[in-house]
């Protein structure tokens, strides 16, 4: 009896021995494969781009630095660019278009560039003549300082060409980039004086609008 008492105390002995063996192995090859695993990460090209911001004054645009996935399509970089002035500026510069808006479609076709808009584009559009100025001329110059060969932009709401934006800035013909929308105006009337050549030409707010409207065709 004792003897066999003595075999399965052995036997007993010998199984845990034989499981920590196995612990202690599977634990130090589980040890050398972490310590030998390599992360591989992945950068994700991204291309920096200008976008046109209202100023703090709320009178003329400024340039800002804002950066976009890369893509190997204009359209796809286009709609980037759109959806980037839509989220707002970083820099405590004012919003051009509501935050509500989406890009419903980007078509593309040699230097028109067409986007199409939800409703909430006019929706939630503050309105007034120079805020619909600043919102129009801040998608255009946008995307002609990064696409310079877009030249023109068509703005469609729901699929429609619409008049105006919202009662004031015309928008039912294609719009080309304006810069002089990126320079502080003057308050008043510009000065007498005569304008060298090659010379950028400053101009009130009210001349900015009532060159706007002039442009139209009615």
């Amino acid at each position: 009896m004792k003897k066999m008492l003595l075999n399965l105390l052995g036997i007993l002995l010998f199984g845990v021995l034989i499981g920590y063996g196995a612990s202690w192995f599977f634990q130090q090859g589980q040890m050398q494969e972490e310590s030998t695993r390599v992360v591989i990460t992945r950068d994700v090209p991204v291309r920096e781009i200008q976008l046109y911001f209202v100023a703090p004054t709320g009178t003329f645009l400024v340039p800002e630095s804002f950066d976009i996935l890369a893509c190997d399509d204009d359209v796809d970089c286009l709609r980037e660019l759109v959806n980037g002035l839509i989220s707002g500026s970083s820099q405590q510069n004012l919003p051009v278009l509501p935050k509500e808006t989406k890009v419903l479609a980007v078509d593309l076709e040699n230097d028109l560039v067409r986007i199409n808009f939800s409703r909430q584009l006019v929706d939630f559009h503050p309105g007034g003549s120079l805020t619909e100025l600043l919102s129009i001329y801040s998608l255009a110059n946008s995307l002609n300082e990064n696409f310079p060969y877009i030249r023109q932009l068509q703005i469609l709401v729901e699929g429609e060409v619409l008049q105006t934006l919202k009662g004031h800035a015309r928008i039912d013909q294609p719009i080309y980039a304006d810069y002089r929308f990126s320079k502080p105006p003057l308050s008043g009337p510009p000065p007498e004086s005569p304008q060298q050549p090659g010379e950028s030409q400053d101009l009130s707010i009210e001349q900015l609008i009532q060159d706007n409207e002039s442009s139209a065709t009615y």
